[in-house]
């Protein structure tokens, strides 16, 4: 254990009690020196005492505003890293709590694995002698989305990479549809980033997070006073995002009533603050994302179909990772490198057991369970490269059971996905033995060892 003055000193600014004291006996077990605050006024004679390498605060603090509070803070001491905690999807003021200099933030809830990551993070950066600045954070609802987007050499990445191209100098707005854990948040950033509109906010927000009854304060904001706990003014995700992109995931999520309401700000380019009778102009272009059946929804009359016409000028299918298997390993590799430094780790790769079992494994969770996957994975390992022993067990049962069904044979399923594989490529042998990850004679034994009829 290192000495108590050799720690990493953490100050936790937390109103909720029970949630500080929890947070701060893991970080302690961790070996952190941490103290902790339950109001504002108290977070400051502390800080002002003591040197902090990280503070960990919610915005929404009892008598106090959280960005006043943050600004004080990075006055004493602006090489401090201020990691924001949000549990009311308020993805508007965190953007504005990074403009103002925090590090990032983190959605409530969160697990001890994902805030133990984010503070290795700042304080790697913090010992390359950064200073604190605005970072793009990656979503509210789902952990690790990448600042840039991977390629991929697949005909379905080159696709993707084409639509994004095209798309993103316009002001189209962009219905984003795939499975999910396919990167849909990770796309919309891309057609951000190639936009006109690529130096304003680019806010993400997941609509399936947002309880219907505070939906229309964190869209377009609310005045002091307006509803019982509106203790201050607040500005809406329209106007944090004006002059950029608002990303709305989930869309269908969204209440009819919330629906009406996006339809008509969407129309008018206007919105009224709750409590407030002023229009504020609204410049923002909607890139939207869903893992459902909007078109369905429609016939079913739960989505409104002139909103659905106005989100979908132009649409976007982002592929599922098994057809764009070809990029699998550029992918893993991209990942090992994003949790290398996030772990503050150096694995230099995988063992040929890894890859082959990344290989053999279906991943019904695309990229995100990918991307999870390779982060437990470095975090458990000890050697140079990633061991099978460091990989969760899920992703070595999927091929057993299917070899081991009376109906379906480990020749079935070879089969299967020779023919898989053919039909993606347009029956380009080439192209499919780089999907099925063999060489182009060894396809050819296996199509005549099989008598298929190609």
């Amino acid at each position: 254990m290192p000495k108590k003055d050799c720690m990493p000193k953490i100050l936790i600014i937390e109103d909720d009690a029970a949630f500080c004291q929890m947070l701060q006996k893991f970080l302690t077990k961790n070996g952190f020196d941490v103290d902790t605050s339950f109001t504002a006024q108290d977070a400051k004679i502390k800080f002002k005492a003591t040197a902090y390498n990280v503070v960990l605060t919610d915005l929404r603090l009892p008598n106090y505003d959280g960005l006043e509070l943050l600004s004080e803070i990075l006055a004493i001491n602006p090489k401090t890293q201020v990691i924001v905690m949000t549990g009311y999807a308020a993805v508007g003021t965190a953007v504005n709590a990074m403009k103002k200099g925090a590090y990032d933030y983190i959605s409530k809830p969160f697990t001890p694995d994902e805030i133990l990551m984010q503070i290795n993070s700042a304080l790697s950066e913090r010992r390359q002698e950064q200073t604190v600045k605005p970072r793009a954070k990656n979503s509210t609802a789902s952990q690790g989305q990448s600042k840039g987007i991977v390629a991929g050499t697949s005909e379905a990445s080159k696709k993707l990479q084409e639509y994004i191209k095209l798309v993103a100098p316009t002001d189209m707005s962009v219905l984003i549809t795939g499975e999910s854990g396919t990167g849909k948040e990770v796309t919309a950033k891309a057609i951000h980033d190639n936009s006109q509109r690529k130096d304003f906010s680019f806010v993400a927000v997941d609509c399936g997070a947002i309880p219907k009854e505070i939906a229309t304060s964190e869209f377009f904001g609310h005045i002091k006073g307006s509803f019982t706990g509106a203790v201050d003014d607040k500005i809406g995700h329209f106007e944090a995002a004006n002059g950029g992109t608002l990303f709305l995931d989930e869309i269908g999520n969204l209440s009819y009533e919330n629906q009406i309401q996006l339809l008509r700000a969407l129309q008018e380019r206007k919105i009224k603050r709750v409590g407030s009778t002023k229009e504020i102009p609204v410049d923002v272009r909607i890139i939207t994302a869903t893992n459902e059946d909007l078109t369905a929804a429609v016939e079913k009359g739960t989505f409104r179909e002139d909103l659905y016409h106005r989100i979908n000028e132009f649409s976007v299918e982002i592929p599922s990772l098994e057809d764009r298997f070809e990029d699998l390993l550029l992918f893993a590799d991209y990942f090992l490198a994003k949790a290398n430094k996030a772990l503050n780790k150096n694995i230099k790769g995988f063992s040929e057991e890894v890859l082959d079992i990344f290989k053999q494994y279906h991943w019904p969770g695309n990229l995100r369970e990918l991307q999870n996957v390779i982060k437990r994975a470095v975090l458990l390992s000890a050697g140079d490269y990633v061991a099978k022993e460091a990989l969760p067990k899920e992703v070595f049962k999927v091929k057993e059971i299917i070899a081991d069904t009376e109906d379906f044979s480990k020749a079935d399923y070879e089969k299967d996905q020779i023919v898989k594989a053919l039909k993606k490529s347009n029956f380009n042998k080439s192209k499919a033995a780089k999907l099925l990850q063999i060489t182009r004679k060894t396809l050819y034994n296996k199509i005549n060892h099989y008598n298929l009829d190609l």
